[in-house]
This record gives structure tokens, C-alpha cells and sequence, in this order.
């Protein structure tokens, strides 16, 4: 098998390849994100070069349901990459988890079941960005997934403003445009609330999420949060469509890919199609 290409296609593997599933969990402190980039250290990087040393592979390509910024962590993160047919898939994880740092794990690998993209056939990912507004600042052991904020937060007044902003909007004032990208995006779920510790999580779920749009989203929250606009604002900036400089985009070291939801196994080439119909190229985090 050393020397063999495995390609990637965006549908089905193509005839004498197989397709893999993979899940993963990482913590993203020390990554440039997930995507590789010359010069960077990538979570990309990290496993395409251990899936060709333990597979014996001149090239891999992984495809990847969201694309996390850097220093985005997960935990729920999927990924399929095609390898020749004959690649020995039996204790493939252990191995892979062998030769990973442990900033990476893999949690999960078996043969993808027909039709499935881990891109494409997606219906949703969900994040979840972590705040203390403890006097104190974050816990130690949880100092590089939770934000500190300096102020108090009112969650019920968050919780209000982030109600206002569920469904199907143009989110262009909570994203960075992108050349021929849409920001038009299904907001599934936006919850706010207070851990039994004392922690604020935020809890968000879309269809698919363009570039910044999580952290600009809990942002805008965390000004509604701290006292300086009333909840109905939120959804104002979303109104005009438009960037507004009262809303921060966090940093991204709060916010974790916690999960990709897939329909059922038979749907998934179905679901692949109508994604790939109104998706364009690059599908973003953060």
C-alpha cells in the first residue's frame, strides 16, 4: 500500500476506495484551527500525517463537518477520509491515537454507511461557549475553555435577547462575509443558561455556521448580559444586516464543537444532495 493516493470525493468514494468515518475530540490551544495551512500547526495536519504513517499512504485527505477557528476546541467533531480498499481497518483508532499528540484523540472509526459526507450529509452542528463571571475568573483545570468575563451577567436578559434571534435569518451582521459565500443560516437552537457551578453556557445549534458567527452571536449576548443594550437590540443588528461595533467577537478558546447531528443512514445521500444544492464551498465555525 506505500505509495498509494487516497482522494476524497464530495459524495461517494469512488470504486476500490473506503470510506471511513472518524470522530474526533481536540483541544484547540495549540492549533491554528482545524483546516491545514502552510507553515501551521492544524488539526487537519495532525491527522492526515498520522493516518499516512500508520497506513502507509503518500497522501490522505480528510473532509471535515465544520471547520473550527484557532483555538476552537471539540469534542464532537467528524471527519471521513477514503483509503484504498484494502487498508487494514482493524485497530486503526488505536493506532492513529498511538502516534496523535494528545491534544488530538479518536474517539470513534468504522466504515461510513453508504451515501454518507461528513460535510454534506450534516443537518446541524451544535457549540457550546463557556463564561464565569465568578470574582475569581475561571477554575484552573478550566482556565483554556471558559471565558472570564469581568462583569456580572444577567442570563435571563441573554436568554430573552438570544430567543429573538432563532430561525431561518441572513446573519451577514454576525459573520465575516466571505467572496460568494451566503450567511444566510437556520439558527435551530440559542440557549442560555447558569450551570449548577456557576458557569454561563451557551448552547447553539444551526444548519451550518459561517466564519465567526458563533462568537459574534454570544457576544452580542454578553452585551445584552452586562447591561449595555436592552434584548430586543440583539435582534435589531440582526435586522439591519450589517456589523456593529457594540458587538465583540469572542475569544475563541470558550467555545467547543460539542456535536454533528446526521440523519438516518438512508438519507444521508439525499440530505448530501440538498446540502451541496444551496451550500456554497466553504462551511465555516466559530
Amino acid at each position: 500500500m506505500a505509495g498509494q493516493m487516497a482522494v476524497v470525493t464530495p459524495t461517494a468514494p469512488i470504486e476500490g476506495l473506503l470510506r471511513l468515518r472518524l470522530d474526533l475530540s481536540y483541544d484547540g490551544t495549540p492549533f491554528a484551527g482545524w483546516a491545514r495551512q502552510p507553515g501551521q500547526r492544524t488539526v487537519q495536519g495532525d491527522v492526515e500525517d498520522a493516518l499516512m504513517r500508520v497506513a502507509r499512504l503518500s497522501a490522505v485527505r480528510l473532509t471535515v463537518a465544520g471547520r473550527t477557528d484557532s483555538g476552537v476546541h471539540a469534542i464532537g467533531q467528524v471527519a471521513h477520509v477514503d483509503l484504498p480498499a484494502g487498508t487494514p481497518v482493524g485497530g486503526l483508532a488505536r493506532r492513529l491515537n498511538g502516534v496523535l499528540d494528545r491534544a488530538v484523540r479518536v474517539t470513534g472509526l468504522a466504515p461510513a454507511p453508504a451515501g454518507f459526507d461528513a460535510r454534506f450529509s450534516a443537518l446541524s452542528r451544535r457549540y457550546v461557549y463557556r463564561i464565569t463571571d465568578a470574582p475569581y475568573g475561571a477554575a484552573p483545570l478550566r482556565r483554556f475553555d471558559t471565558l472570564a468575563s469581568p462583569r456580572p451577567l444577567d442570563t435571563a436578559a441573554m436568554a430573552q435577547a438570544a430567543l429573538l434571534l432563532l430561525g431561518e435569518h441572513d446573519f451577514a451582521a454576525f459573520c465575516r462575509r466571505r467572496e460568494g459565500a451566503t450567511t444566510v443560516r437556520t439558527l435551530l437552537r440559542l440557549d442560555v443558561s447558569r450551570s449548577a457551578g456557576g458557569v454561563i453556557l451557551a448552547d447553539v445549534e444551526a444548519d451550518a455556521f459561517c466564519h465567526s458567527m458563533v462568537r459574534a452571536l454570544v457576544g452580542a449576548l454578553v452585551a445584552v448580559g452586562e447591561g449595555r443594550h436592552r434584548p430586543e437590540w440583539a435582534a435589531g443588528v440582526l435586522g439591519r444586516g450589517v456589523r456593529d461595533p457594540a458587538v465583540t467577537v469572542l475569544p475563541a478558546h470558550g467555545l467547543t464543537l460539542v456535536e454533528v447531528r446526521y440523519p438516518p443512514d438512508a438519507l444521508l445521500a439525499a440530505r448530501a444532495q440538498v446540502t451541496r444544492a444551496v451550500r456554497v464551498p466553504t462551511t465555516s465555525s466559530g
